[in-house]
């Protein structure tokens, strides 16, 4: 197996038993939310995660909590405070707006958009970014405990999908909540982290799927709006799927069957690697038109054999 031990380069390393943080975020990680990017590893122009997997960018700096559509995001979704401190510093007045580059002068090194830092014991700091406008309720000075309420997940800075970025440092040093003493072996989870309950980490999966009439727009499925709620006897069916951590070679198989049994299937090898990503596939209505009744739609998502997460939907044609 291959071992990878590197340091960040702006980081140094830190026991995790000093200080334990919880999910920034009022969620149901892998049902109502995921983790799209990790702390950058590769002091290089390169990326890597602390899995020695692609879900990270260059010079990131914190763990991204995100949400599966920007219908989520209006429901409204706590951001918590992830262990106690006093609030050092806020700010809550930018709009919430996917990140462009004519928006560059609007952002104007406000990359973190509305957020949240917090002073805790021994040097350790926590910075909550993207919230939503208007959405922080607490003041610099204010005591809080792990577990409260700091505001809502937004889209407000440097960002293209709603999500709240952690970030961990001790002594002005990042440190990664996932690997804080500096070392990892590829293919295994770290011995130690800063979290306080374990964390599932997939290198990948699904968002959402759904049924519509036509291949939908890529901006309605990640506003949450692509499906339709029943099927029509004579219109096009087809199921699409929204997916994160896409790699070359991985495997995306979309199928469905109805009343009478199976209609469809494709298996799509991607050919890139995406940090987010959809897929559709379906059928034009046969002459007679669908048959009435229940029609059941599946999604896996793999990678070298081996499934890394599956969906299934089901909707009705009267």
């Amino acid at each position: 197996m291959r071992t990878f031990a590197v340091l960040l380069a702006c980081a140094a390393p830190a026991a995790a038993q000093d200080f334990q943080i919880g999910l920034p975020i009022d969620c149901v990680l892998g049902e109502t939310c995921y983790i799209q990017n990790y702390v950058d590893r590769d002091p290089s122009e390169a990326a890597s995660d602390f899995q020695c997997g692609s879900l990270s960018y260059d010079t990131h700096k914190g763990t991204d909590f995100g949400l599966p559509s920007l219908a989520a995001m209006e429901s409204g979704v706590d951001v918590l405070a992830s262990a106690a401190g006093t609030v050092r510093g806020v700010r809550s007045d930018m709009r919430d707006v996917i990140y462009t580059s004519d928006l560059a002068g609007e952002i104007n090194g406000r990359d973190c958009g509305n957020g949240v830092v917090i002073a805790h014991e021994d040097g350790w700091e926590t910075q909550y970014c993207h919230m939503k406008e208007g959405s922080v309720t607490v003041l610099s000075g204010d005591h809080v405990e792990a577990g409260d309420v700091l505001g809502e997940v937004g889209l407000s800075g440097r960002t293209q999908f709603p999500h709240v970025h952690i970030s961990v440092r001790r002594n002005g040093a990042v440190v990664d909540p996932f690997a804080p003493n500096g070392q990892i072996t590829c293919g295994e989870p770290p011995s130690e982290t800063l979290w306080a309950q374990p964390i599932a980490t997939p290198e990948g999966g699904i968002l959402d799927i759904g049924f519509s009439n036509s291949v939908p727009e890529y901006t309605t499925i990640k506003s949450g709006t692509a499906s339709v709620q029943t099927l029509t006897h004579n219109a096009p069916i087809v199921l699409w799927a929204f997916a994160f951590g896409a790699r070359v070679g991985d495997t995306v198989t979309i199928s469905f069957d109805g009343p009478d049994g199976p209609l469809f299937q494709t298996d799509d090898v991607l050919d890139r690697q995406q940090a987010l990503f959809m897929r559709a596939g379906g059928l034009n209505p046969p002459d007679a038109g669908w048959s009435v009744g229940t029609y059941t739609g599946l999604v896996i998502h793999a990678r070298d054999g081996v499934v890394l997460d599956r969906q299934s939907t089901t909707i009705s044609l009267h």
